[in-house]
Order: C-alpha cells, then structure tokens, then sequence
C-alpha cells in the first residue's frame, strides 16, 4: 500500500491523468494524452490482490466476485482517485483516473458562456447528454460549484459513483454514493422528495422506474439535472420516451414537455489550430415550439426546429462548430483544467454507526511512512461490512435438497454435528 500511495501522490506531481496497474507488468501511465512505462515499478498478481483488499468493503468484493469488475471512487493522501478492477487473463488490473482537485470552471471547459443561464434555472429538467468519456460528469460538476458560489439552495445529488466532491459555499451539498448511501437510484429519488431539496442530481438516467421518478422530480417544482447516453439531442428525447411501453408514452411525452428545461448534447473534437480536443455542443432548449413537438409526438422535427431557433439560443452541432467554435479566438488548453491536484475538499468522510455497528466510522487517509503505521491505518480505513446484498449462511443452517431421502438428510446432519441427530417427536 506503501507503494501504491507513493505512485499516486509522483503522478499528481508529474502531471499525469491515468495510472494502469496489472500484474507482472511494468507500470504504465497516461501524460498528455501519451501512454509511458516505468520498468523499474512493478507489482505480482498477488501483491495486487492484496493491495485491492482494504480499498473494498464486503459488499463491493462481493460485486467484483459476480462481476468480475468494481467501478468506485475514493480519496487517498487528499487526491481524488476514480477506480476501476477488472479481471484479466493475469490477473486483476486497475485502470485509475486522477481527478483534477479543483472542479474546473464553465469557462474552463470551453464551454458556451449561455450555460451560465442553467445555473441561474430554479426548475425544469437539464439533461446534459453524450457517449462515455465525452465530459458529461465534468459538465454537470461545473454547472453544480457554479450555483454553490452564486445563490442559495439545498442541492443533493445522487451518483455512482461520487466523483467530485464539493463543499458548502452558498449552497448546502449533499452526495449519496449508489450503494453507499442509497441502495438504488429509485429509492433515492424517493427519499429525495422528502428532503427538502431545491437541486437534484441524478448520476446517470438507466432505467425506466429512475427517468419516471426524475421526470416526477422536475413536474414537482425542482431543478433536475440528469446524464443521458445519447448522441443528439432528438435521440436523447427519443430514449427517454420509448423507455416505457408504448401505452404509456403518451403520458410521459406531456411530462417532458412541461418539464424540459435543456437538453445539452456534448461531443469531443480534435481542432487542429489548438491542438487540443474541445466541447462542441448540441443545445435544445425547452421554447414553447419545442415542447409542442413533443406533446405531439413529432420528434423528427426538432433538428429543424434547432436550426430555426437560433434567437432563442438553439445549437445544432454543425451551427455551434462554425458560429462559436471557429470564431472563438483562444481556448483553454484541458491539461490546465483536468491537472490532477490535491483535493480542495478536505472534510472526511463518515459513516454512522447506526447504519453500519461495526464501521470505524472516520475514514482515514493512507500515510506514507512505515509498513508498520501502514497495516494500523489500514484496519481504520476499511469500510464496514454493513450494506451485503446477501448476509452468509449461519453455520448452524442446513440446507435441504428436496429429492433427498430422510436417511440422506439425516446423515447429512450426523456428518454437519458430528453425532447422531437427534429423533423428532
């Protein structure tokens, strides 16, 4: 763990944005977008095994038991580190993401000045939409910090898992990690409602139980933000829709009608004259033409109802690339925004002894000196067992074939007690 914690803390100071461990080979790391190796740092099939140990509680070994991967996040020596484990032909890998410590600025990202406006949004729903990998998180992240520096509001997001962490400015901040703090994303978005909330943020809209509760979210008064995978802005209204039978629709098409605030489509471009990738956006806002298309199911209009709606501030991606993009004089280069730092946040995290007896509850940060102080801290830093899907079998139960005989189970419980049973009544 020693190592592990000496690696993560040279790549924050080295620049570098993913870090790649797997058994027997040399350590390999991503710079500037490049993958490098250093040779002379590697680590066995087992040490990884027991390196990944402490970092999971029971219930997130039992997921990479049925899974054979775990995605969570986690801090270690103040560096915010989004974890992947997967299994492989050698072994099990990590694939580590190091997240910048600063959540960086709308205007960091390159994005356009009006999202501005959505921080300013008191209800409706913002979907913030695109492929993995595009920005979304980082997106949402920055539309969040900039409400928290602007106005007062009670924000509580629910995510899988929480990435960035923020902390109070004007706002209240609230995270709930999926399967930390909520056991679905449907029960948190139930409890929600009951809590007082002026912004929701819901990590990711899968399921069609999550997009009827967001939707119900926003029809009651909220600001929602939400990520969808979807390509365009049309095939992100398309999905949210046709995720219900088609005797439904009808209903849920009137809801996102009344509740559609924005859609932003977000892709990754490479420009040549800076060198660098940078955010080119579909925007879809929820005007009165646009919502009647979709009250009135007529979905294959809205790209044209986008163009059309340029002084309503509408974006295709082809009129966003060549009105604001190839206009733009200067961008800010992403290796200044998505530096990995140490974090901003620097309250611990805490887990009450009344959901889970047995945790040590303050977590603690992994120190960088001496095996011995390392092994103590490790026993701290272990989350408790406390949120198994599937408790273990008492050793005292036994379980029963039904096409077995008296005299099989019987001897089944002399072999289990080591002595004859004892005859029922």
């Amino acid at each position: 763990m020693k190592k592990f914690d000496d690696v993560i803390q040279t790549s924050v100071r080295e620049g570098v944005s993913d870090v790649h461990i797997t058994g027997g080979r040399p350590f390999c790391f991503r710079k500037n977008g490049a993958i490098g190796f250093n040779p002379a740092i590697r680590w066995t099939a087992p040490e990884i095994d027991e390196m990944i140990s402490p970092l999971l509680n029971q219930r997130q070994r039992r997921i990479l038991r049925e899974r054979h991967s775990i995605d969570f996040a986690m801090t270690i020596g103040h560096v915010r580190l989004r974890i992947n484990v997967f299994n492989t032909n050698v072994g099990l890998s990590l694939a580590i993401r190091l997240l910048p410590g600063v959540i960086p600025t709308l205007a960091k990202l390159n994005l356009h000045p009006s999202l501005q406006q959505v921080c300013q949004e008191k209800t409706g729903l913002i979907l913030v939409c695109g492929t993995t990998g595009c920005g979304k998180s980082t997106t949402i992240a920055a539309i969040i910090d900039e409400i928290n520096r602007t106005r007062a509001a009670h924000i509580i997001t629910l995510e899988d898992p929480i990435e960035y962490r923020f902390t109070t400015n004007k706002s209240l901040i609230q995270q709930r990690e999926l399967g930390t703090h909520i056991p679905s994303f449907m029960q948190g978005l139930t409890d929600v409602l009951r809590e007082d909330p002026d912004v929701i943020v819901v990590g990711e809209l899968r399921e069609p139980e999550t997009i009827r509760l967001t939707l119900h979210a926003a029809e009651s008064g909220h600001l929602v933000i939400a990520s969808l995978h979807a390509t365009k802005g049309e095939d992100a209204i398309y999905r949210v829709c046709n995720s219900f039978p088609p005797g439904t629709q009808d209903e849920i098409r009137f809801q996102l009608a009344s509740t559609m605030g924005w859609t932003i489509v977000q892709h990754l471009v490479y420009l040549e004259r800076a060198g660098f990738r940078v955010p080119v956006l579909s925007i879809i806002k929820g005007t009165q033409s646009i919502k009647g298309l979709i009250r009135d199911n007529k979905l294959f209009q809205i790209e044209n109802a986008a163009h059309m709606g340029k002084n309503e501030g509408l974006f295709t991606m082809e009129r966003y690339l060549s009105e604001y993009v190839n206009t733009r004089d200067s961008f800010v280069n992403p290796q200044q925004s998505f530096k990995p730092s140490e974090e901003a946040v620097t309250e611990s995290t805490y887990t009450s002894s009344l959901i889970a007896p047995q945790s040590p509850g303050k977590e603690t940060f992994l120190p960088r000196d001496g095996d011995e102080e390392v092994h103590k801290y490790l026993s701290l830093f272990r989350p408790a067992p406390d949120m198994d899907i599937m408790p273990e079998l008492d050793s005292t139960i036994h379980v029963i074939d039904g096409d077995a005989s008296m005299d099989d189970l019987l001897m089944q419980m002399r072999r289990r007690e080591g002595g004859a049973p004892k005859k029922n009544k």
